[in-house]
């Protein structure tokens, strides 16, 4: 799977005909984007979205309509468009950023399922929006304000993937990522995994 991991949420898919990094963050690796084509964002948040970085690179950028970017400049995504990234075929789901408070008012989020060689990768985001599509690959949030470990392992049961590797644990340590991980294997998410950063799958 041409798939690689960096730190938090991001990771980039490479299947030979293209690169395309998918939420490029603060806590994200700044190699990431070396042999990137494209630049995928999720939501605007700067875990996911380092706009200092992303505008450096001068990579085409595509991003929920109406994102806040702070004058990074992209191509603007609805819930449901269908569009041609980097070389791949990417489909974009409808959702909003997942509520932290019950008067926490969201921004935009979308999910991306990535059609590659290999098989489709669906990148969450910060919402678990299920694909109305099989997957092989699904990406797993493992923390966040806004998640529990239950909805985590009742996301990866429903997508129902053959493979799910864990992202989103920028603010925790290896014992509660291993801790994680074993609460989704043991809830029979069989093919999950966790990738260490810059390790590619």
């Amino acid at each position: 799977m041409p798939l690689t991991r960096w730190s938090h949420s991001c990771v980039t898919v490479d299947d030979g005909s293209g690169v395309v990094v998918v939420d490029p963050g603060i806590w994200s690796e700044p190699e990431a984007l070396l042999r990137a084509d494209a630049v995928l964002l999720t939501h605007e948040h700067s875990d996911h979205a380092d706009v200092l970085r992303i505008v450096g690179s001068e990579l085409p950028v595509w991003a929920p309509e109406g994102a806040n970017l702070l004058g990074v400049p992209f191509h603007p995504v609805r819930a449901g468009e269908e569009f041609a990234c980097a070389g791949f075929t990417v489909r974009a789901l409808a959702g909003q950023h997942a509520r932290v408070l019950p008067e926490h008012v969201t921004c935009s989020n979308l999910g991306y399922v990535i059609e590659t060689a290999a098989g489709t990768i669906y990148h969450p985001g910060d919402a678990l929006e299920l694909p109305a599509e099989a997957v092989q690959t699904v990406l797993v949030p493992l923390q966040a304000s806004w998640l529990k470990t239950v909805e985590a392992v009742d996301f990866v049961r429903a997508v129902d993937p053959e493979r799910a590797i864990g992202i989103h644990d920028g603010q925790i340590n290896a014992r509660a990522i291993t801790s994680i991980g074993r609460w989704l294997t043991k809830s029979g998410c069989d093919g999950y995994r966790w990738v260490p950063p810059g390790h590619s799958v």
